[in-house]
Order: structure tokens, then sequence, then C-alpha cells
């Protein structure tokens, strides 16, 4: 149930997945990242946020926001920044390096992704090579977008840098395969090779997630956890599933089996919401996708999402976006178009 959830979510924010750089790190090397809403219109136009990630394909190297403690990483890990912070990846820890922006603004190549090199300061060709042994990695980094608004659960349950560490000996591991595949489809470069890798790391994406979960403690009190606490995770399922029924507080605490006030305090320690709250946030995601992918009117819209009003729908849906629903979907077709221009 709860991974139909978070599969239901995912669609919803319209997640898309893309590998830009090829790096490869030698001697003593580091790459200082800003935060990702200062580049985010060049490197994914029209997505509201943006996520960088860094799957290490061989060697070793560290990870970390900028002004956190750092983390290892050895080959095979995965490393996320969820929430876009500035962030530096290097052959040790507790380095700094140079935000250069250029690189974000260059023209896209014939065919992504792009490939970079970092070497480190200039060595004597002995030490040099000593020392390029012992720092070299190979990385392959990219980008996860998806949209903030009006109601992303994922973000704000997700921490600042996600650590992913390598499984070993899984034949049917999914970041197993995206490493093979991106490392040959950034040195071949073969036909569909960019639509590939897109589709491949957004796969990558999901299977991070159940990682996180199932990697999470018991004790922890997020929308992640609420997927896999019976109660909340069924009470989840069936919001996500049904948006449009005439739900109540009453009426879902039967379906799940608690009291009323049981489910409350259960529902709003894990999503920060309670029930019919969450539920109107995300009736507004929901038809925000319906004004963006279909022609339907706004009044059939406010209908399927719950609403017998066109008025009460608009009122809610301008409280969470800041417009009307149909200004706000001329906005989405401009920006629509503005985003195939690239």
């Amino acid at each position: 149930m709860s991974q139909d959830t978070l599969s239901q979510v995912l669609r919803s924010v319209r997640l898309r997945g893309a590998v830009f750089y090829h790096v490869e790190g030698s001697t003593r090397w580091v790459s200082e990242s800003p935060p990702a809403a200062e580049v985010a219109a060049l490197i994914m136009p029209g997505v509201e946020h943006v996520m960088a990630y860094h799957v290490l394909t061989h060697g070793e190297c560290w990870a970390a926001v900028i002004g956190d403690s750092p983390v290892a990483l050895r080959e095979g890990d995965v490393v996320i920044f969820p929430r876009g912070d500035p962030h530096v990846m290097s052959s040790e820890p507790g380095m700094r390096g140079t935000v250069d922006l250029t690189p974000y603004g260059l023209p896209r190549p014939e065919q992504l992704p792009f490939f970079a090199s970092r070497q480190g300061e200039s060595l004597s060709m002995s030490r040099l090579d000593r020392e390029s042994e012992r720092h070299a990695a190979t990385l392959v980094c990219g980008f996860f977008g998806c949209d903030a608004n009006p109601f992303n659960p994922l973000l704000a349950s997700l921490p600042h840098l996600l650590h992913v560490p390598a499984r070993a000996g899984a034949d049917d591991d999914w970041i197993a395969h995206f490493i093979r595949f991106a490392l040959s489809e950034s040195t071949d470069k073969r036909p569909g090779g960019e639509a590939l890798l897109e589709r491949l790391s957004e796969a990558m994406f999901v299977e991070l997630m159940r990682r996180y979960l199932e990697a999470m403690p018991e004790e922890q009190s997020n929308w992640f956890a609420g997927l896999r606490d019976r109660h909340v995770g069924r009470a989840l399922a069936l919001l996500h599933q049904r948006p449009g029924e005439a739900w109540t507080i009453d009426k879902l605490a039967d379906y799940v089996g608690l009291s009323r006030s049981a489910l409350h305090e259960r529902f709003a320690r894990f999503t920060g919401h309670a029930p019919m709250h969450y539920l109107a946030k995300w009736r507004m995601q929901v038809a925000a996708g319906l004004l963006r992918q279909s022609s339907a009117s706004v009044a059939s819209i406010a209908l399927e999402v719950g609403y017998e009003s066109e008025a009460a729908f608009s009122r809610a849906f301008r409280r969470e976006t800041g417009l009307p629903p149909a200004t706000w979907r001329r906005e989405q077709t401009r920006l629509a178009e503005r985003e195939s221009l690239y």
C-alpha cells in the first residue's frame, strides 16, 4: 500500500531525472556546487525544484552540505542533496572549492553527458603519480527535478544529505545497473542514450526512496515513516487513491480502525498535518495536474477533487498557489512553451 502511495506522489509531482556530468577526479580534487535554486533555470528549465545527485562509480571520496560534517563515500554509493543545498564533493574531508557557474551556462553538447575533470595542485611527477592513484575517483552526476507546489509531501521529509551505500552482490540492484549503463553511455554515447539515462535515473530515485524507507529508524516520525505505519499508511493510501470522495475524519477513522482522536494524533505526528488538512492540500496537487494536463473545465475539475462548488474550489486553490485556477493554468502553459524551446 505504501509503495502505491509513493508511486502516486512521484507521478503527481512529475519526477524527472537527468544525467549531465561524467566527472573524473585526480590528485587532491574538490568540486563545490552552488544552491540548486541558483542554477535550476539553466540545467532544468521550467522545473520548480532541483536535487543534485552523485554516483561514485570508482574510488572513494567525501560529500558534504556546506557547513555540515562530511560523509565518506565508497564505490557504488549514491548521495543526493534533496533540499538543493550548496555542497562539496572532494578527495579529502573538509576541503572547499570555488563555485564556478560557467559550466551550467555552457551550450549543451550534441549528446549528454558533459565530461569534466577535477585535478588538484601541481606536483612533481613522482608524487603526482602516487597522489593521482590515491585520490582517483569517477562519478556520474546529475539532477532530479520535481514540482514543489502546490503540495509535495516528500521534500520536507527528506534529509539535507541522503547517503545510500552500495549493496554488495545484488544482481537485481537498480543502482548497479545504472552505474553500468551510465559508464557505457558516457563513453560511447549511442543513439537514445540520453533518454535511456533519464529513465534509469528516475527508476534509481524510486529505489533510493525505498532504501531510505527501509533503513529509517523505528522512532522516525515523518511522511515516509507514515507510509510504513499500519494505520497512517492505510489512511494515506485511501486519501491518495480517492481524493474526490466526501471524506470526514470519522469516516477515515472507521476505515483504518482507529478512534477519531487517535487517528488525528497519529496522522499529524507523521505528516505534520491533520488528516482533513492533508486531504485539502493533496486535492490541490491533483487539481494542478488536471489543470496542466487536460482541457477539462475548472468546474469539472472542482467536482473531480471533491468540491461541489467551483467558487469554493477556486478559493482553496488560490490559497495554495496564489493564483485562481484559470490564471494558474495559463501560466503553466506559458512555462511549458518556454521550456520546449530548450
